[in-house]
């Protein structure tokens, strides 16, 4: 399977664009004809609606949800079950065959993390996203491994509130470490974010008003509280 790297290789003295690399890839696929499999991190299912749409054209495609991040634990549950339904209602739609994969629920080692290397005051898009995002790839990295996928990706890149380039950079970075190899991406190009808002209008998918984590939600002035109460009769009226 190729490799990011033989593309970027190529792309000297020039800022890389993610997107481009990816189709590149997609195009060398095409050519082969071959349908790899890749493991898709998702955050949340909005990010893998346009995600989904464009890659399972080209391959067989696994979602990992994987987000210790989030918090409190109902909220976590409610986006996982929101992932779960969105992707039975595309296979449903679409003749697709999606894999959901559910990572542990361990928000305390989200948490030691956060303080071992004192990020818990940083501003969003910061130093701790960063590492939220290094770990969440490693996650998905080691996961795509352990089921026998040949690539990994994140759908975090459709968010237009999320640094593509360097959630690449973090991707590429940690691929020597494993056996599968990373896709790049930037999902929102190409209308891709918008793409998504008209899916999930379509699909009628719950779309959270904060990134996940209790430090991100306390910035931006967000009551838990209530956010807790709807995550819970959300979850009661799944029974």
């Amino acid at each position: 399977m190729i490799s990011a790297n033989e593309i970027i290789l190529k792309m000297k003295n020039q800022k890389i664009n993610y997107d481009k690399v990816m189709r590149k890839m997609i195009s060398k696929w095409e050519q082969d004809e071959v349908r790899p499999s890749i493991l898709i991190h998702s955050c949340c299912a909005p990010c893998s609606t346009y995600t989904l749409e464009l890659l399972t054209q080209y391959a067989d495609v696994g979602i990992y949800f994987a987000n210790s991040n989030i918090h409190p634990k109902s909220e976590y549950q409610r986006r996982a079950k929101v992932q779960e339904a969105f992707i039975k209602a595309f296979n449903e739609r679409e003749h697709q065959n999606v894999k959901y994969i559910e990572a542990p629920y361990e928000p305390h080692k989200f948490m030691k993390m956060v303080k071992d290397k004192e990020l818990s005051d940083e501003e969003e898009g910061g130093l701790r996203c960063t590492a939220c995002f290094e770990m969440r790839l490693e996650l998905v990295a080691d996961a795509a491994d352990k089921y026998g996928y040949d690539y990994y990706a994140s759908a975090l890149t459709l968010s237009p509130k999320k640094n593509a380039q360097l959630i690449n950079d973090l991707g590429l970075n940690i691929q020597d470490e494993f056996r599968a190899n990373y896709l790049p991406s930037d999902f929102k190009k190409n209308k891709g974010y918008e793409r998504s808002i008209t899916l999930c209008n379509d699909y009628d998918i719950y779309r959270q008003c904060y990134c996940g984590c209790v430090f991100a939600a306390m910035k931006q002035g967000i009551d838990l509280r209530e956010v807790n109460k709807q995550a819970l009769t959300f979850l009661k009226n799944c029974e």
